[in-house]
């Protein structure tokens, strides 16, 4: 059938978009739990947002981004250099963590080559930010928990602008859950409460079969407030949410001082306060506390059990740690890769996924049509994909009908071209370019091989592209991105 762009747009739905290209969405790894391998846990501590303003010092070691580079085998706090020393000289002479840090000047990014990108870590720590996440980190951050990684975030007290640029970790931390672009509907299931709890000795809940409250490093009884907050939690947005320590007098949705949940695949720890995991020890000129070792609180064993548990080596219901690495389980990764949600997940010129009756579907009602309009036309359909690096295979598949009105049997007037491009929009390759003289009756199905992507977060995108003559209409079905 010669297939009409006009009388296409005049029956579609308005369910097929508005707009023009956008950025794809990330794509969630199935809705199971992400497996974890058996190497590693990987860590990166940030400290790209004024974790060290003012008497903070919120780093593992001044050896960045690796810590090793100060000392490679590290038996005491002070052999690493930052008020976080003892955090991560605990972790690394467990022999089971990789740890580094996101210094300064840098920006948290998921899906690139730097080695500092998300995609090479499992957990996340963001230890007091005192300066506001950009629209792409925040996109990053929630991308990667939602493939699989773990993220920990600890705010301090409201009002605590160490910087001086007018945000402080409570307001910075609000707005990374509800303003990106990724889920901004509390997807979490908590707040930060905009509070400065003087002191207090916040007692742990009664589960014995919490991995965070009794996990490998030791049974938590308490934690400190020494200028801290609170959150308020909100199970009927997540139902994972959960309060582990509470402020005196609180319990429920109100007063959590500590707690977990969960999003997509990934795992998530909120803290209200910095002054748990602070060391004592820093750069010289701060003012620190010992609140590591409080003899009144448990601090290590929670911040450790914690760790441990979002990097997916705990136990528990949730999901596992990885960031879309990790081990490989099965799965077809592209969302509404039938369209018959209409442009959900997809980003597409306006009118091209359609339920027209100008061209039919390979199978259900909705379709991408690309061009048929006998006019100068540039149509593009996309989505953006993370394909675990554990994944030996990963094939892209698609049904392909194309239909013309040229009658050359040796000019490419018109073009659909398949590539794959990375998260800031440069092509990485060109897996295929079809042409008016591809035209047949029927869909064929065409399959490329993504494997050469694995640990990366690519967008896939096909473009259309007709002269200004005879229409040619590219019709694609049925789409899959299988990896295994």
């Amino acid at each position: 059938m010669f297939g009409s762009r006009r009388s296409r747009r005049r029956l579609t739905t308005a369910l097929a978009g508005c707009g023009l290209l956008l950025t794809g969405a990330a794509v969630q790894l199935g809705s199971g739990t992400a497996a974890h391998a058996a190497a590693t846990h990987r860590i990166l501590f940030d400290n790209a947002h004024a974790e060290t303003a003012g008497n903070a010092d919120w780093i593992i070691s001044t050896s960045q981004p690796d810590p090793l580079g100060q000392d490679s085998s590290p038996s005491a706090e002070t052999d690493w250099t930052g008020a976080l020393s003892s955090w991560g000289v605990a972790l690394q002479k467990t022999g089971d963590y990789s740890l580094k840090t996101l210094p300064s000047g840098s920006s948290l990014s998921y899906g690139g080559s730097s080695s500092t990108d998300l995609s090479n870590f499992d957990t996340l720590v963001l230890p007091e930010p005192n300066t506001l996440f950009t629209s792409a980190e925040k996109t990053a951050i929630m991308n990667f928990v939602k493939n699989g990684g773990g993220l920990f975030m600890i705010s301090d007290h409201t009002g605590a602008d160490r910087n001086n640029d007018g945000e402080d970790a409570v307001e910075i931390l609000n707005d990374l859950m509800t303003n990106n672009s990724v889920d901004s509907t509390d997807p979490f299931g908590f707040s930060i409460d905009s509070l400065d709890v003087k002191s207090g000795y916040p007692a742990a809940i009664g589960d014995s079969t919490d991995p965070v409250l009794h996990g490998s490093f030791g049974t938590v009884t308490k934690s400190l407030i020494a200028d801290g907050t609170t959150a308020t939690l909100k199970p009927a947005d997540n139902s994972s949410v959960k309060g582990l320590v509470y402020r005196s007098g609180y319990s429920g949705n109100t007063g959590a001082f500590f707690l977990t949940s969960t999003f997509g695949s990934g795992r998530v720890a909120f803290w209200g306060d910095s002054s748990p995991i602070d060391d004592g020890t820093g750069q010289s000129g701060n003012t620190l506390y010992d609140g590591w070792n409080d003899s009144g609180a448990t601090n290590a064993a929670l911040a450790l059990n914690a760790t441990a548990w979002l990097a997916g080596s705990g136990t528990g219901s949730g999901g596992g740690g990885g960031g879309g690495t990790g081990s490989c389980t099965a799965a077809q990764l592209l969302g509404n890769s039938g369209f018959e949600s209409g442009n959900g997940t997809w980003s597409a010129t306006s009118g091209v996924i359609t339920n027209s009756s100008g061209e039919s579907a390979r199978s259900g009602s909705y379709y991408a049509w690309l061009d048929g309009n006998g006019t100068a036309t540039t149509d593009t359909l996309s989505q953006s994909v993370t394909i675990p690096s554990a994944c030996s295979s990963a094939k892209l598949s698609f049904y392909l009908h194309v239909d013309t009105a040229e009658t050359t049997t040796s000019t490419a007037y018109d073009t659909l071209k398949v590539q794959v491009l990375n998260s800031s929009g440069t092509v990485l390759g060109t897996l295929a370019t079809y042409s008016n003289l591809n035209a047949a009756s029927g869909y064929t199905q065409r399959s490329f091989d993504l494997s050469g992507y694995a640990g990366q977060t690519v967008t896939l995108k096909f473009t259309g592209t007709e002269g200004s003559k005879y229409q040619t209409s590219f019709v694609v079905d049925d789409t899959a991105l299988d990896v295994g």
